[in-house]
């Protein structure tokens, strides 16, 4: 009765002990993709904050946008849910470092694949094949690239897309540069410029606002090919996989289709198909 007794107690502390080993093996870091079921795990996902359709970050300090709904299924595939979610800010010209130093477990931050950034860090996906192209008034009779000679063009300091339009299709266009596409988008509507260009997905986020709705139009046209992946850290082929593992069931499943409904679809955005997972075009 005695030894029945002990060994009892000693299975009751085995379980115990390793109970405790599995909760406190998890030490929250956000590097770890696990189960995500239990014990509190967060995972630190890298979008932007700034642009709407894409990945915003709401007056409520709720997020949305396109980013957002494809990073929350893989996050969710990945065994984390939606709450379990920590959301940090990547700038572009961050990225990289931001996964360099594992600030995040990986980036869906509207982050075009080519051979400069593939050199630094891996990539899953793409998720979505955009198109430089131009936001013009709905009444605006600019149809194409070459239309804008003599016209106010407008984009971002520092970006490459109006002077692709100006070196390829348009020379004499004038090229106004402001801090963000926010600023852009005050200045299209109050006719200072005739049309902003940037990623077509950028494009139909901002016209897709509710103050904007109807007012502005996508020229349909397509400038570049940007395909977006989700950037990981360099070497680590695992998440790699299991992201486009995620990213195959959210085509398969639709949730992909109802994600560009839901965030480009009151610009009347007119998305390529879904690329096909995997196969890294740069």
């Amino acid at each position: 009765m005695k030894l029945r007794k002990v060994t009892a107690a000693a299975a009751t502390a085995l379980v115990l002990a390793l109970t405790a080993t599995a909760c406190g093996g998890d030490d929250g870091d956000s590097d770890e993709t696990g189960s995500g079921s239990g014990g509190g795990d967060k995972i630190k996902i890298g979008i932007k904050f700034d642009q709407p359709g894409l990945g915003l970050k709401e007056p409520d300090g709720s997020f949305s946008g396109f980013d957002v709904d494809v990073a929350t299924y893989v996050a969710k595939e990945l065994g984390y849910d939606a709450d379990q979610i920590e959301w940090v800010e990547t700038k572009s010209a961050d990225r990289e470092n931001a996964l360099a130093r594992g600030d995040v477990k990986f980036i869906a931050a509207t982050y075009s694949i080519n051979d400069e950034r593939a050199a630094k860090v891996d990539f899953a996906g793409p998720y979505l094949l955009a198109h430089q192209d131009l936001l013009v008034k709905a009444d605006s009779d600019i149809t194409e690239a070459t239309d804008l000679n003599d016209k106010n063009l407008c984009s971002v300091t520092g970006s490459t897309s109006a002077q692709n339009v100006k070196n390829d299709f348009a020379p004499e266009a004038n090229l106004k540069q402001n801090s963000g596409y926010s600023e852009c988008m005050s200045a299209l509507q109050s006719g200072a410029v005739d049309a902003l260009t940037t990623d077509d997905s950028i494009l139909a986020g901002f016209a897709a606002q509710e103050q904007y709705k109807g007012q502005f139009k996508l020229a349909g046209l397509k400038l570049s090919n940007e395909n977006y992946g989700i950037g990981v850290k360099k070497g680590d082929t695992e998440t790699v996989n299991k992201i486009n593992d995620a990213l195959e069931k959210m085509v398969a499943d639709k949730a992909w289709d109802k994600a560009v409904t839901d965030n480009f679809g009151p610009a009347n955005y007119k998305n390529e198909p879904a690329p096909e997972i995997g196969n890294i075009v740069k």
